[in-house]
């Protein structure tokens, strides 16, 4: 059985972070997904979701200077897991996703194409 680890995200971007690994760049941000449903008295009630994208410039990538708060983006890649220890001393999990296509965000369809 053949294993699938893809995640498909369109949303607006948050904070953005650039920085230099060895002689590649790499940007961190965050991305706002909205989910639109009714509530129990029929009011539309807006459920956002903030994700962690890691980017690293190469194939499928856009220039990542381009990459700015409030801009619509379309990611494609795999979800990763990773833990640490906090300065409180608790251990913290944290869910990011490794993009492996950016795309500035349009009408058309896409996909992901991993």
């Amino acid at each position: 059985m053949e294993q699938l680890n893809r995640i498909e995200l369109r949303g607006n971007v948050g904070n953005v972070r650039l920085s230099n690994v060895g002689e590649s760049l790499v940007a961190r941000f965050s991305l706002a997904t909205n989910f639109m449903y009714k509530g129990r008295e029929g009011d539309a009630v807006i459920e956002t979701t903030w994700h962690n994208i890691v980017a690293w410039n190469g194939k499928g990538m856009p220039d990542l200077k381009k990459i700015e708060k409030g801009k619509p983006l379309y990611v494609c890649g795999r979800l990763r897991t990773s833990r640490f220890t906090g300065n409180d001393g608790t251990e913290k999990q944290v869910y990011e996703v490794v993009a492996s296509k950016i795309v500035f965000d349009d009408p058309s369809p896409l996909q992901c194409g991993i």
